[in-house]
């Protein structure tokens, strides 16, 4: 069954449904933003810096009030539970961890610490053994015994998401994972991303500038413009797509001599 077809045919595990967030009660980001994640695929969010991708991860992981920021209407459900009105530790608890921009590791910490840390919701005896798990799927950590801040952005990357499943969670949120990686790394990171959802049936919504390899790891695409979703399909379809093309693949049909004409609002305008 397809991407659109679970979309349509079953009730999805995250439902994010006509959300509005503000931040310091004036700044609107997000304007009715709505967009579900079928269990077991990934999902991924695309759209310019600022257009509001990353607020709505927080919103989702309830780390909005540590910026002063709120969902002001909507809702988002997560396994049929509302979720908007909950910590971020219950959130985490309920089954979602999100890896944040930039890895956020604890750098004078050791790296097998950040992943014991990664585990803090979790009561039971099995964490020795996810942590061979996660050195199972990123053996350069295992070499890795000092402080986590001597590590390299691409190691870093590999230990935030290792962190990230030590908490075994249904729903992993993934924002920028390739941001500062050098290509080689960026191939490797993803191709860690699709076998973590394949192998481990973990559901995925990732924010991703590199629309290219977003798009082929992907299942179903959402593209975001000023706080709004503008378009949103299958990722084969997206990456068909003549518009998307051109704006976030670097091709199209027409070609185009400057860019210096183009406003945001043709496109959502050509798009709606």
């Amino acid at each position: 069954m397809s991407a659109v077809e679970k979309l349509a045919n079953s009730t999805p595990l995250l439902s994010v449904n006509n959300i509005e967030v503000v931040y310091d009660e004036v700044i609107q980001v997000l304007r009715g933003v709505s967009l579900d994640v079928p269990e077991g695929e990934i999902v991924t969010l695309l759209g310019p810096n600022g257009a509001g991708k990353s607020t709505t991860l927080k919103a989702i992981s309830g780390l909005l009030k540590s910026e002063y920021g709120e969902v002001t209407k909507g809702d988002i459900h997560f396994m049929g539970e509302r979720l908007d009105k909950k910590f971020a530790e219950d959130i985490v608890r309920s089954g979602i961890f999100q890896v944040m921009e930039g890895r956020r590791i604890v750098e004078d910490m050791t790296s097998i610490d950040n992943l014991r840390l990664g585990a803090y919701t979790r009561n039971d005896r099995e964490i020795n053994s996810d942590i061979e798990m996660v050195f199972d799927l990123f053996p350069r950590l295992k070499e890795r015994t000092g402080l986590a801040g001597y590590l390299s952005g691409g190691e870093q990357q590999m230990l935030a998401i290792g962190r990230a499943l030590m908490a075994r969670p249904k729903m992993i949120l993934l924002d920028e994972p390739s941001m500062g990686l050098s290509p080689l790394l960026v191939k490797e990171v993803f191709s860690i991303i699709e076998r973590i959802s394949k192998e481990q049936g973990i559901t995925m919504l990732l924010v991703e500038q590199n629309a290219n390899y977003a798009l082929r790891a992907a299942d179903y695409g959402y593209i975001m413009e000023s706080g709004k979703i503008v378009m949103d399909g299958s990722s084969e379809s997206l990456l068909n797509n003549e518009d998307v093309k051109e704006f976030y693949l670097g091709g199209g049909n027409e070609e185009r001599k400057s860019f210096k004409n183009l406003k945001s609002y043709k496109r959502r305008k050509r798009w709606l």
